[in-house]
């Protein structure tokens, strides 16, 4: 459409042009006088006229005063019919010297052709434009069932080796004999090596397997073809499987190089999972890439690489040796894995000299590598927002906040009651995983409105957890509910603003029986089977494998939960009245606590033992 609008403007700006060069070709040489045959007459009985030059249909009139003019005549009519016509005296014209001449040379040729010649090329000019656009349409559509995979060469300033991805310790020892075989596959070969075809990176989102592909690829100084799974799938039928096919001999023609598809889920699902049958585009493409991988040779140095974040919808067959039998996970980074992420993406961003990248990996359990980054690039927005020319620590502490919960909303204004209110549950929050041993410590508290919150209590570990303990669990639920616990003691009545943690508090407790098999009552088992399934567009991700007298008893179960944990946090909301009040004061007072201000007010936190 665009080169359409394009090709119009081009003819119609050269219309003008050529519209303003014969216009300017027919005005030229305005230096006779036009005149009439009536005017002619007159002049000559007059004896006004002393030559007449007759060229084509024009007769130019030189008077005896020295003017010249330029009469019209009709075409075909000669001068001589003229004379007869309009009965001039032959003794008049007798005295007028006449000449005659053929028009010739380039003014005769355009006056001929022109006016025939310039419609002509508007023409030809508008269907050549046309015909263009539709070339390059047809171009396109030719073009549908090729491969949009970006390729990155190798050696190029854009290079990105194992050095630029901190962490993933495991991954990349994995990924180093990758490298080393595209390196030198004659060392492998040898032996009788088998080349490993497929390598599927696991992982949450951002925990950098894209960026640790290319780094493969970097490291090799291969060529790396870049295409996510949902590029492949297309209206048309057929179109993914083709692109596939495209996608492969490009690589074959660049290897030894590196096939990287993204988001392989997309494409990678259990086959017969749908509606659509055999015929499915997506299953076709998925066929495809089975096809494909199936048909390297034992010496062909091009590895396919994939990545995911849900590896249990994936089609058994892409998992079989041969395939992507090689599987790299990338766990969520821990505390020095953050430290040296931070001390990546701060490189190039201005840090004030008593900012310690140690305390912002302390106060981040559970970032991912693209949070880091992001917490980093909120902080600089932050820092030039206020002015500052380097970003400092209060930055930092703010994006850790921005990027869990969002942004402050200051202008979302709370009435007394509700402040006061809001006061209270964050305090009963608070409070309670104080005084529970198990908790993390409390960081910060808030009753300023951030992203859908009304207010916040920040606690984080002191160190990273893999595994937890049922006693964890439980207390977790009480400091869930001790702001509910705190309204309905204080107020005597609740506010729905307890409605995210009594969801929370019941989902975990409902995990606690079903998957954890933490449940005394109904034993060491899990209930459930944790299956996607799709019809008619609906996922169904449960499916019961129990009876609806075991239903029961788990809904009995999750009631015995959250009654144990609610008479947890009344019991210290209760003996601790006192300090909860000092700590509201100090909430409607600042609005704002620190883990120090915090402290001063309800001691130190008690020791697990």
């Amino acid at each position: 459409m665009n080169s359409l609008i394009k090709n119009i403007l081009i003819f119609f700006f050269g219309f003008l042009v050529v519209a303003s060069l014969f216009s300017l070709y027919q005005n030229r040489g305005k230096g006779p006088q036009s005149a009439g045959i009536e005017q002619l007459i007159a002049q000559i009985n007059n004896g006004q006229v002393s030559s007449i030059t007759v060229e084509g249909n024009d007769l130019n009139i030189g008077l005896k005063d020295g003017q010249q003019e330029v009469v019209k005549k009709e075409s075909g009519e000669t001068f001589s019919d003229l004379v007869k016509n309009y009965n001039i005296d032959n003794q008049k014209i007798a005295g007028i010297r006449i000449e005659v001449k053929d028009e010739s040379g380039w003014n005769f040729w355009l006056s001929t052709i022109l006016a025939y010649l310039i419609p002509f090329l508007l023409v030809v000019a508008f269907i050549y434009f046309m015909m263009r656009s539709i070339q390059g349409a047809n171009n396109r559509a030719l073009s549908f069932g090729q491969s949009q995979a970006r390729e990155f060469a190798k050696d190029t300033k854009e290079r990105i080796t194992f050095k630029d991805v901190a962490g993933a310790k495991e991954a990349k020892e994995e990924l180093k004999e990758v490298v080393e075989f595209l390196r030198q596959p004659k060392k492998f070969l040898e032996l009788g090596a088998r080349i490993p075809r497929g390598v599927l990176l696991l992982g949450s989102p951002g925990t950098g397997k894209t960026l640790l592909a290319r780094a493969v690829a970097g490291e090799a100084n291969v060529p790396f073809l870049h295409i996510s799974g949902s590029e492949f799938v297309e209206m048309f039928v057929g179109v993914g499987a083709s692109r596939v096919r495209d996608l492969f001999k490009r690589a074959k023609r660049s290897a030894p190089c590196i096939i990287f598809i993204d988001e392989i889920d997309a494409v990678g699902r259990k086959r017969g999972a749908g509606l659509g049958g055999s015929h499915d585009e997506r299953e076709q493409t998925l066929n495809q890439i089975l096809v494909e991988m199936d048909g390297f040779d034992t010496d062909t140095n091009i590895i396919v690489m994939a990545a995911t974040n849900r590896p249990d919808v994936l089609d058994p067959a892409l998992l079989r040796p041969g395939r992507f039998d090689r599987q790299v996970v990338l766990d969520e980074p821990d505390l020095n894995d953050r430290e040296a992420i931070l001390k990546v993406h701060a490189r190039k961003k201005p840090l004030a000299k008593d900012v310690s990248l140690r305390r912002i990996a302390e106060r981040t359990p559970g970032f991912s590598g693209a949070d880091l980054a992001n917490l980093l690039n909120e902080a600089a927005i932050l820092a030039a927002r206020r002015n500052k020319k380097l970003i400092e620590m209060d930055e930092l502490f703010e994006s850790i906040e921005k990027v869990m919960m969002g942004p402050e909303r200051k202008s979302r204004i709370l009435t007394e009651k509700e402040k006061k209110i809001t006061a209270y549950h964050e305090a009963g929050h608070a409070l309670v995983a104080h005084f529970l041993p198990h908790m993390d410590p409390v960081q910060k508290i808030s009753i300023i409105a951030r992203g859908r919150a009304g207010g916040y209590t920040l606690k984080l570990p002191t160190e990273d957890k893999h595994m937890h303990t049922k006693e964890e669990y439980t207390e977790e639920i009480a400091v869930l509910l001790a702001g509910y616990v705190t309204e309905k003691e204080v107020f005597g009545d609740v506010t729905t603003g307890a409605t995210s943690d009594l969801r929370r508090a019941t989902r975990m407790a409902r995990q606690l029986i079903t998957d954890f098999g933490m449940s005394d009552k109904l034993g060491p088992r899990t209930f459930g089977e944790k299956e996607e399934m799709i019809f008619l567009g609906r996922e169904i991700h449960e499916q019961r494998d129990y009876s609806e007298k075991v239903a029961e008893k788990i809904d009995e179960e999750i009631s015995v939960f959250i009654d144990h944990a609610v008479h947890r946090a009344i019991g210290i909301v209760k003996k601790e009245k006192e300090t909860l009040e000092k700590l509201v004061a100090a909430l409607e007072e600042k609005e704002t606590l620190e883990k120090e201000e915090f402290e001063d007010i309800v001691g130190p936190k008690p020791v697990a033992i």
